[in-house]
């Protein structure tokens, strides 16, 4: 793996993106975190497309699914029909609990599908999973 693990979090949700720039600041896993806010920024960010034509390619996308402009299915999707972009895993981390919702992300070939616990503890704990199973056990290539 790299020296710095870079994570794009896709998250419109200022409370949310705080909960998870601090426990991952809290992991051991060094890492740069990259936020957007909305579905067109999150594809512009993954192109290198405008503002974001000089930021690195990242390892992870943390995705929500319910964002302005372009929701995170359509995201999802868009970046699995991309050759360059298809590799780079994707975990849907959303307050979403329906099962539709759960089916066509993983048909839309999500890595993994975690609902946002609602206690901050329990936010923490899932935070720091996914960066401890993505970047210590999971064997990762980008290339």
């Amino acid at each position: 793996m790299p020296e710095k693990i870079k994570i794009l979090l896709v998250e419109d949700n200022p409370a949310d993106v705080e909960l998870t720039a601090e426990n991952l600041a809290s992991s051991k896993i060094l890492h740069d975190l990259f936020v957007v806010g909305d579905g067109v920024k999150a594809m512009d960010f993954l192109r290198r497309q405008g503002e974001y034509a000089d930021v690195p390619r990242p390892h992870l996308v943390l995705l929500d699914l319910n964002l302005p402009r372009k929701d995170g299915r359509e995201v999802l999707e868009e970046m699995k029909a991309d050759p360059v972009l298809k590799r780079i895993p994707v975990v849907v981390l959303t307050s979403s609990k329906a099962e539709e919702d759960v089916i066509k992300s993983y048909d839309l070939q999500a890595s993994a599908y975690v609902v946002k616990p609602v206690d901050l503890q329990g936010f923490g704990s899932i935070v720091k999973g996914i960066d401890w199973f993505w970047f210590s056990v999971v064997k990762y290539s980008p290339e």
